[in-house]
C-alpha cells in the first residue's frame, strides 16, 4: 500500500481562490479569501507598488477587485513559483510593461504583382459604384 498525501480541505492554490461580485473588500475579507495573514497584506503593501488599497474615512483599508487579484498574483508568484520578493515585484512590472505593448498588425508582404492586382480589383469596384456619366 502506497502512502497518500493527507488533504486538509484547504488548498493553497492561488486557482482555488473565488472572489465574490464586490466594489470593495476589507482586509480581514481579503485574508480570508487568500488565506494569508493580515499583515503579510500589510506587508505586501510596502512592497509592491501595485498594491494600494483605499482608506475609508475609518482609516479602514478597502480593497478593490483588481487589489484583491493582484494579492492572489503575488501569493502564487512568492508561494508556488518560488519567487523572491524582489523577483516578484520585477515580474509583475514586466508583465505590466508586455499588457501596454502594442500588438503589430499583420499585414501581407506581397509583391508588387500583387498590389497591382488589388489595385486593379479595387479600380474596377469603384467603376461599378461610381454613376454613370
Amino acid at each position: 500500500m502506497s502512502p497518500k498525501k493527507k488533504t486538509n480541505g484547504k488548498s493553497g492554490k492561488t486557482t482555488d481562490i473565488l472572489i465574490p461580485e464586490k466594489l470593495y473588500f476589507r482586509i480581514g475579507e481579503v485574508a480570508r479569501l487568500c488565506r494569508l495573514p493580515a499583515y503579510v497584506l500589510r506587508f505586501w503593501e510596502t512592497e509592491f507598488p501595485q498594491l494600494k488599497p483605499v482608506k475609508s474615512s475609518t482609516g479602514q483599508r478597502m480593497y478593490r477587485r483588481r487589489d484583491v487579484e493582484s494579492v492572489v498574483r503575488i501569493k502564487q508568484l512568492l508561494y508556488e513559483e518560488g519567487y523572491t520578493i524582489a523577483g516578484a515585484r520585477q515580474h509583475l512590472r514586466d508583465e505590466g510593461k508586455s499588457d501596454k505593448k502594442q500588438v503589430a498588425l499583420p499585414f501581407m508582404s506581397g509583391s508588387h504583382a500583387d498590389m497591382r492586382q488589388i489595385r486593379q480589383g479595387l479600380q474596377e469596384i469603384l467603376t461599378i459604384l461610381s454613376p454613370r456619366h
